[in-house]
């Protein structure tokens, strides 16, 4: 059982990952119209079908498959990097500075994510690149908050002290003595966030604010969908069904991925 509860989210993944990648070298016609298509169901020659232009839902599936991965890997790293350092250095360091970091950590926390995100995404304007942007602000948040804890926990333990001791600096010790230990809760953090990202992209997307028209994504096929819903559900369902599914496999993956690393469950 806990072969498959691997093996299928993996695989999932994997075709996510080759979709976005490889996909625009496919030989793909995501936006070509096609008038005696339109709203066609799914058939031999169309295997998800056409949308309300006649444009292929496969082939629009896997271009939104990259935007969707585009955002994610982006936003996951910006938020990684920028949470860990701001977490570390506010953690190692204490006083006012963190002080302060705790106070803004907590302002960002009392917003709700996604209402933060359709903020900042009104005020950038539309466009993919202001997706990551606003995204990556609202994301780090996590990362510093769980930085700062883990820092706090080990700049005391021995081999911590052991290096002051010794007379390295500080940079030297965050790189070398603390980031390998914190690495392991950043990197489950990290899973878990890449559904939230997915999920945020394509809701900003389903209002508006994410990529625009010709491009494709998985929260703008769903929005175009809504209103064929009765007439052409294929067009809801097809996007619908992809989110699901990257989705879910990255949450079990990341269920997985913290049991593994987790000492206290590894030992019982």
């Amino acid at each position: 059982m806990f072969k498959y509860q691997v093996i299928v989210p993996a695989g999932l993944l994997i075709i996510w990952l080759l979709l976005a990648l490889f996909g625009p070298w496919l030989p793909l016609q995501p936006n070509q119209i096609n008038l005696p298509f339109i709203l066609h169901p799914p058939s031999t020659t169309a295997w998800l079908g056409y949308d309300d232009l006649g444009r292929p839902i496969l082939d629009r599936l896997i271009m939104g498959a990259k935007t969707s991965f585009f955002v994610a890997f982006w936003v996951i790293l910006l938020s990684l990097f920028i949470g860990t350092l701001i977490g570390m250095i506010s953690g190692w360091v204490g006083g006012y500075i963190d002080l302060v970091m705790v106070r803004l950590i907590d302002v960002f926390l009392a917003f709700p994510g996604i209402l933060l995100a359709i903020a900042l995404s009104g005020l950038l304007g539309p466009g993919i690149e202001n997706v990551v942007l606003a995204l990556s602000v609202v994301g780090w948040v996590g990362f510093a908050r769980l930085a700062r804890a883990q820092t706090l926990s080990l700049k005391h333990r021995e081999h911590v002290l052991a290096a002051l001791a010794l007379g390295a600096q500080t940079p030297r010790i965050l790189r070398y003595h603390i980031l390998p230990l914190v690495m392991a809760p950043l990197t489950i953090e990290a899973t878990f966030g890449i559904a939230g990202v997915v999920i945020a992209e394509a809701g900003l997307s389903f209002l508006g604010l994410g990529v625009q028209p010709p491009a494709a994504s998985w929260g703008s096929m769903i929005r175009d969908g809504t209103r064929y819903m009765l007439v052409s559900p294929h067009m809801v369902l097809a996007p619908g069904i992809a989110l699901i599914l990257v989705v879910l496999s990255v949450n079990l993956l990341g269920d997985q991925l913290r049991d593994k690393l987790d000492v206290k469950i590894r030992n019982q």
